[in-house]
């Protein structure tokens, strides 16, 4: 599928281009709280069996890494790109994220509950059963991503963008959707209250679809 331009404006990691980039070295053991990672490349490796708090990521480019039992609780994410990684079911918890970008990546199940995310976009991104529940969004794009089951309750959205999305059984309840265009999405069986979408923009028949989960009968 072609991607459509993006309508949010959202600003891009700062990142060096090209062979700019230093090699970083990092295992899963040598993960530490409080520890700084900057000014480089990551890449073709595993990152598992270890937690830490308040770990910053910044100016870090993150190419096929794999995350597997890793809980960062707290981290601090800036000018960080992910792309081809699998973040499946890991925990980041409470973390910020300023200019953030994840493209192509496997993101199955993580947990960004009570997150912070600024300027940050998921393009391809397969991010069935994500936990973005209490999370504070605002200038954030999800494009082509796979959001079945995700769950996004009582979350502030300020500019956020679903498109060409799988929203299936998403739950949303408490969130305010005004002003978000759902129309390339699929929001079959969508969580929301009658509140919840007041001034969204949905096609015809997404509107029966929603009319039906609220208990109205179209005739």
């Amino acid at each position: 599928m072609e991607k459509k331009k993006i309508n949010t404006k959202v600003l891009k990691p700062k990142l060096e281009l090209g062979n700019d980039l230093d090699i970083i070295e990092l295992t899963g053991e040598n993960i530490v709280d409080e520890m700084i990672v900057s000014n480089g490349i990551i890449s073709n490796c595993y990152l598992e069996n270890n937690e830490a708090e308040c770990m910053t990521f910044k100016k870090v480019k993150l190419n096929k890494v794999i995350f597997n039992k890793i809980t960062l609780k707290g981290l601090e994410l800036i000018d960080v790109s992910f792309q081809n990684c699998d973040l499946s079911n890991i925990d980041f918890r409470k973390a910020t994220l300023h200019r953030v970008e994840f493209i192509n990546c496997k993101m199955v199940g993580i947990n960004l509950s009570e997150a912070t995310l600024r300027d940050v976009t998921f393009i391809n991104c397969n991010s069935k059963y994500a936990y973005f529940r209490y999370s504070n969004c605002k200038q954030v794009v999800f494009q082509q991503c796979q959001l079945i089951s995700a769950d996004f309750k009582n979350s502030l959205f300020i500019n956020v963008e679903f498109q060409d999305s799988n929203l299936i059984e998403a739950q949303m309840n408490f969130t305010n959707l005004r002003g978000i265009d759902f129309t390339s999405c699929d929001i079959e069986g969508i969580g929301v209250n009658i509140t919840d979408i007041n001034g969204i923009i949905v096609n015809a028949m997404q509107a029966v679809g929603l009319s039906r989960l609220l208990g109205l009968i179209v005739k």
